[in-house]
């Protein structure tokens, strides 16, 4: 996992950091799998739970990296970002499952 981000969703927008970053399949389904994640929300509750869920892991972790990593939409993306067909099968609000365990 790199640090730093690289990209960024804001429904319906993926930004890259550079254009290179176009090519990376694994980042693309990462952050399309956000994107599924703010669409099944309706947007903006999804970015009020990461805000909340962010701050309740930097309170837990005292990392800002750390913290970001462990945010629920966080630990579904990175964990399936690598699985391609992940998105064909995925059930609705899938993140939830990470909400209660902790990978890093």
């Amino acid at each position: 996992m790199p640090k730093g981000y690289t990209g960024i969703t804001i429904f319906p927008f993926v930004f890259l950091k550079d254009k290179s970053l176009k090519s990376n399949m694994v980042l693309i389904n990462h952050e399309k799998i956000h994107l599924r994640q703010q669409l099944e929300l309706l947007i903006l509750p999804f970015y009020i739970i990461y805000g909340i869920e962010f701050l309740v892991r930097l309170i837990q972790y005292r990392n800002w990296y750390t913290a970001y990593i462990n945010i629920s939409f966080e630990r579904e993306s990175y964990r399936n970002q690598a699985n391609f067909s992940y998105l064909k099968n995925r059930k609705v609000w899938s993140f939830l499952k990470y909400l209660r365990t902790h990978d890093f």
